[in-house]
Parts: C-alpha cells; sequence; structure tokens
C-alpha cells in the first residue's frame, strides 16, 4: 500500500489536517462478532442475535447488520476476522491456519506458532532466524494493514480486542511486542520487565497485560488524537 514518486514526477501532495473519507462520513464505528450467527441452525431454535434481541435491535437501528458473510475455510477465529479487515481470504493473506500452527524451521523441524501476533511480527518472533517472513504474508511481504487507508486521510484509527492491530503480548524479548513498539530500555518496557517478574496471579503481574495488549489507537499524521496527546 505504499506509495513512491519517481524521479521528475509530481511532489507527494500534502498530507491532509482532519479526517477526510469519502461522501461526507467522519467516523466509521465496525463491530464483529466471533462465532455469533444470525441465521438459525434449526428453524425452531432462535439464532444468537436473536436471543439478545437488545443487540439485535441496536445494530439493525443504528447501522449495517451483514448478515452474509462467506465463513473462510478453515473456519477460525484469527484467519476469519483477519479476512474481514483486509479483505483477503487466507490464502493471500497468510494464516492459513488459525489459530496455532506449527512451520518448519532450517533443521525441517515442525515449530509451534500462534495465528495471534501484532500486524508486524515474525512468524518466528523468538530468535527472528527460524523463519524470518512475516506472520501475515501477501506476495512474499507484510500484508497490508487496515488502518493505512484511514491514517492516510488523516483519520485516527482506534481498535479492541480485534485480532493482530493492537499489542498481542507482553515480551520483551528482542522480538517481543513491547521491545518492537516502545524500545528496550523505554519505561513502558521496564513496566513490562516487572510485571513478567510478578507473582503469578498478582495484580501487579497482570498490569502489563491489563495496560497494553488488546486496545490501540493507530494516529493520523495530523490527526485530532496526535495533536492532544504526545506520541
Amino acid at each position: 500500500m505504499a506509495g513512491a514518486t519517481g524521479s521528475g514526477g509530481a511532489a507527494p501532495s500534502a498530507k491532509p489536517t482532519s479526517c477526510q473519507l469519502a461522501n461526507g462520513i467522519k467516523h466509521v464505528v465496525y463491530l464483529q462478532f466471533d462465532n455469533t450467527h444470525y441465521n438459525r441452525d434449526n428453524p425452531s431454535v432462535a439464532s444468537d442475535l436473536e436471543q439478545m434481541p437488545h443487540l439485535l435491535s441496536f445494530l439493525q437501528s443504528n447501522g449495517t447488520l451483514f448478515t452474509n458473510d462467506h465463513t473462510i475455510l478453515i473456519s477460525h477465529t484469527a484467519g476469519g476476522i483477519v479476512s474481514t479487515q483486509t479483505g483477503l481470504y487466507p490464502d493471500r493473506h497468510g494464516l492459513n491456519v488459525t489459530n496455532s500452527y506449527f512451520y518448519f524451521d532450517p533443521a525441517k523441524t515442525p515449530t509451534f506458532s500462534t495465528a495471534f501476533k501484532y500486524w508486524t511480527d515474525l512468524v518466528d518472533d523468538g530468535t527472528g532466524v527460524k523463519d524470518i517472513l512475516p506472520n501475515q504474508v501477501t506476495d512474499g511481504k507484510n500484508t497490508p494493514a487496515p488502518w493505512v487507508p484511514f491514517t492516510r486521510a488523516g483519520c485516527d484509527f482506534g481498535a479492541v480486542s480485534l485480532a493482530n492491530i493492537e499489542l498481542e503480548n507482553t515480551g520483551t524479548g528482542p522480538f517481543g511486542d513491547m521491545s518492537e513498539a516502545f524500545g528496550t530500555g523505554s519505561p513502558e518496557w521496564n513496566q513490562a520487565v516487572a510485571s513478567n517478574a510478578a507473582p503469578p496471579g498478582t495484580a501487579a503481574r497482570a498490569k502489563a497485560l491489563t495496560d497494553y495488549v488488546g486496545i490501540a489507537v493507530h494516529c493520523a499524521s495530523g490527526g485530532g488524537l496526535r495533536g492532544r496527546h504526545a506520541g
């Protein structure tokens, strides 16, 4: 999704200073439910959404309820969510088998990996050498991120508990999400080190997880959030 201007080409256009989407749209709110069905499996038994009438009414009266989704193969959480974010089937966004899979290291040994990783993480996010390709790969490159069209239009993009577009772990190793997002030695990284070392089952042990994993805001250049908050 990156663009380039060749030698002698026109200069890049100035970045927008506010959110500019087509047709006057200023906000997009997208909700996705995992394994929650609109249609009935048994005609005499209410569907999942019919058993949550207030939620169904809210969706129908405040937006578009999309009921004609074609399930990916094989159907699983990570692959399905990433497919809707990218518009690509699993054979195109790299997560062919989810939610976990095995890959072959250089010694041809099957090695475990998980599909739930931050968007730019590698298949081998432990050592970085057993498989150097991105966990999500399209035509040999990292699958284009879904927030880019919004941030390039000057729009801030936030997400809660949506696969792979926010931090997925509190790892502080060379390829851990805390290291890659905040940098080794940063205050956030130091907090994660302390949290990961705290006794299991304590609030201190859960602090880094609750503070950093599962929620993210991708700020537009010149966007409102970046204008009000540092970083």
